[in-house]
């Protein structure tokens, strides 16, 4: 007996599923998981209230392809750090670290997928587990390693890890919308970033040198 031939979906069936991706990415990230309904995002992808259900099981399976999205998207980066990274100085490695996690999220498109990930932190679903495991464990096991080889320590002490906490508040600081209303700031060019990035791994060396001590 011959197998049933698989037959591709239709593309404006393909279209409505990335328009509802692309809607409700924007939508989660602005609001989180919680205080987004189906309805709302069928409306912003000019979509059938029922396409959610069609294509994805619901909202809660839309959002675990959203989260996919964005873990694949993070790992690319965290992927990038590394070869960037390869066969450097301690030094040269922490500042690439900080260049591409600062272009990434403060000028590239992806830049919704750290207002996701803050909507996590504030109100956090089970997907939360999946970014830790995948993307922020990974991560910061090299910033730790990395830091471990410019203290000359094992990357389990405490100094090390102090400094791990130290360079991501300085990068998570500048990403915070609210920063503006205290210290408003001309916008984020290329070249400003690249300047931040080296202040960034210059106060950071420097405290890190005064930890050696």
């Amino acid at each position: 007996m011959s197998r049933p031939v698989a037959v591709a979906p239709p593309e404006a069936d393909l279209e409505t599923r990335e328009r509802l991706i692309e809607a409700s990415a924007r939508l989660f990230a602005e609001r989180g998981f919680s205080k987004v309904t189906v309805r709302e995002i069928c409306q912003r992808a000019h979509a059938n209230v029922a396409a959610v259900n069609y294509h994805f099981g619901g909202k809660d399976g839309l959002y675990q392809e959203i989260v996919s999205s964005a873990i694949r998207t993070m790992q690319k980066t965290t992927d990038e750090i590394r070869e960037a990274g390869a066969r450097r100085s301690a030094e040269e490695q922490l500042e690439i670290f900080v260049g591409i996690f600062l272009s990434r999220v403060m000028q590239h498109k992806d830049g919704w997928i750290h207002q996701l990930m803050m909507q996590e932190i504030r109100d956090p679903t089970p997907a939360l587990d999946r970014v830790v495991k995948s993307v922020v464990r990974p991560r910061l096991d090299y910033l730790s390693s990395v830091i471990a080889r410019l203290l000359h320590c094992p990357a389990d002490d405490e100094r090390v890890q102090y400094g791990v906490m130290s360079v991501q508040v300085q990068c998570l600081a500048m990403l915070n919308d609210r920063i503006a209303q205290f210290q408003p700031l001309p916008p984020w060019t290329p070249k400003r970033i690249e300047a931040l990035a080296e202040h960034i791994t210059k106060f950071s060396l420097a405290g890190i040198k005064a930890l050696k001590k």
